[in-house]
């Protein structure tokens, strides 16, 4: 698919920011991370935040030719247990629909699991998002159960989807095919 990573560049932010448009598209991305309308200065924050937490946290840019097509973090990054969880994935909606989403899945979990040689990597999605959750389950990420009414939106509670993807239950061949 032609996806690789970087580093967050510092004009990445301004970019980053024009794919939430409203209120429920940064819930559905970054949670309560960030507040409406987020800005530039918001995510340089968190990316600084990011810089400082060590390694426990690293912040990914996806590219394609150089140009910027999406963003994720790997989170709670846990050498002892083996263990992180994918956070903040997110794809430049004039890029949907090209398969950029699950080539970014599939270099995380490369990366998670054969250069941080980890055992397990999760991940939460909103019960809603089908096309986020198809994109995980194709990468080998299984549903472990749901988060009921975890955030309010409005006067709706949304839901969270728990998936999990283990070095021992990834298809076939995948380590060698990244």
């Amino acid at each position: 698919m032609g996806v690789s990573f970087r580093q967050p560049t510092d004009d990445d932010p301004e970019r980053i920011v024009e794919w939430t448009d409203s209120p429920a598209a940064l819930l559905q991305w970054a949670g309560s991370v960030f507040s409406f309308p987020l800005d530039a200065a918001q995510l340089r924050g968190h990316l600084d935040e990011i810089k400082d937490s060590g390694p426990t946290h690293r912040a990914y840019a996806a590219v394609v030719d150089g140009r910027l097509v999406g963003y994720l973090e790997l989170a709670d990054i846990d050498r002892e247990n083996r263990s992180a969880r994918v956070a903040r994935v997110i794809v430049d909606p004039a890029e949907r629909g090209n398969g950029y989403g699950t080539a970014m899945m599939r270099e995380i979990v490369r990366i998670g699991f054969d250069e941080l040689d980890l055992h397990r990597i999760g991940l939460r999605v909103f019960d809603f998002n089908e096309p986020a959750i198809e994109c995980y389950e194709t990468v080998g990420f299984v549903r472990e159960g749901v988060l009921r009414d975890v955030y309010r939106h409005g006067e709706e509670y949304w839901s969270l989807v728990t998936m999990r993807c283990l070095e021992t239950e990834r298809p076939s061949g995948e380590r060698s095919e990244f």
